[in-house]
């Protein structure tokens, strides 16, 4: 005799209720107590778009948060969550991004965290093709995209009121965020005089407030649950050594991955791209990171930790020069990034390390965008001396 089919469909939403009804508190205390050690470098998307982990990591001094994209799982011996490890520094790095992670992304994150900022030392790493012109696509931001940051933002009345304006403008740009009902009538209430909007947006707000709750459980769930464990390059060969000796040593090991051209790629990745390189000729001649829309998102970033009283080191990463050169992308654009990131910046008074100059320095990348060997050594230094020092001094780094 066949089982009525309303059983599964039963059961499903029996279990489901429980899930939901169990209290938060009661989620926690199962959460490992050694969670935060381990999402230090799993760079776990549920992590970046939840919000447990990186409160309880923001609240522990021993972390240091490392803000980027895809160059952090490029976890070589020379990146500072191995190389700090392997010297026993007291502090340990704490990785926040993968690729598409972009600076409307990191800016709601800060804004979900803008009460744990305040004198918090932070390391944000840039990339210049963040900063193309029409900025972070759908492509990028949708997958890196919290609902649970989204929602918390709506709520969120410390963020200043036109900065949080002028997010709202942009994140209505993208279709996880107009598209979501609720969400974009909440933020279509905050920038509109229409009284019509602004009641919808009061009738919605507890069904959003709701919704807001389910997500922090899910969240919860997530954190219960962890990630998984990145292969690292873990070596005693970094201890002891002083910085010129790791730099020599980075081009080294830089030497024997990047053997088959002339652009300093490590060899994996220029075998992906080897048969393309004709169609790359000159086929960026006419490019410019000087202008983008990703200025102004950049611009929030700075804004909001500006307000939460944050303390953080940006580091300027360059790109490959003798690729760059091989498309036609021209100098002229890329020195125009260079130096109104670095103003940008420093108009905020925060400090900047600006590796712009290593563009042609062999082994500084590792293929044609990604920080290289010698590129995290220069970085780590850059990290040590901020980490050490006052944060109003300029960060120099002479190897």
């Amino acid at each position: 005799m066949r089982k009525p089919v309303f059983i599964p469909l039963f059961l499903a939403f029996f279990v489901l209720s429980i899930l939901v009804i169990i209290p938060d508190r009661w989620i926690e205390s199962l959460i490992p107590k050694n969670r935060i050690s381990q999402a230090a470098t799993e760079l776990n998307p549920f992590m970046f778009q939840g919000k447990y982990i990186q409160q309880k990591m923001l609240a522990d001094s021993r972390y240091l948060p490392i803000y980027g994209s895809s160059e952090l799982a490029r976890l070589d011996r020379f990146h500072p969550s191995n190389y700090f490890k392997e010297v026993h520094e007291d502090f340990t790095p704490f990785l926040i991004g993968r690729g598409g992670t972009e600076s409307l992304i990191h800016f709601l994150n800060f804004s979900e965290h803008i009460n744990q900022l305040k004198d918090k030392k932070i390391v944000f790493v840039l990339s210049p093709q963040w900063f193309n012109p029409l900025g972070a696509d759908e492509s990028h931001f949708v997958p890196n995209y919290s609902s649970l940051q989204g929602y918390d933002f709506a709520f969120n009345n410390q963020i200043d009121s036109e900065v949080k304006k002028k997010a709202i403008k942009r994140l209505l740009t993208y279709s996880s965020v107009k598209n979501d009902p609720i969400l974009s009538t909440l933020y279509k209430a905050e920038i509109t005089n229409d009284p019509w909007t602004k009641r919808e947006a009061s009738v919605l707000r507890p069904v959003a407030a709701v919704y807001r709750h389910l997500l922090e459980k899910k969240d919860l769930y997530y954190s219960l649950a962890g990630g998984f464990s990145r292969h690292r390059d873990l070596t005693p060969k970094v201890r002891n050594k002083s910085w010129n000796e790791l730099a020599q040593e980075a081009d080294q090991f830089g030497a024997k991955r990047a053997t088959n051209n002339h652009f300093y790629i490590v060899n994996s990745q220029y075998n992906k791209i080897k048969g393309f390189l004709p169609s790359f000729k000159n086929k960026d001649i006419n490019r410019s990171y000087g202008k983008s829309k990703e200025y102004g998102d950049f611009q929030l970033v700075l804004d909001v930790l500006k307000q939460s009283g944050a303390k953080p080191l940006f580091i300027s990463v360059p790109v490959n020069g003798h690729y760059y050169d091989y498309t036609g992308f021209p100098k002229q654009g890329r020195t125009a990034y260079y130096e109104r990131i670095k103003q940008q910046i420093e108009a905020e008074g925060f400090q900047v390390a600006d590796f712009s100059g290593h563009e042609y320095d062999p082994y500084f990348m590792k293929d044609t965008i990604h920080i290289g060997w010698k590129g995290w050594v220069y970085t780590d230094q850059a990290i040590k001396q901020f980490y050490e020092g006052n944060e109003k001094k300029v960060v120099m780094v002479n190897l």
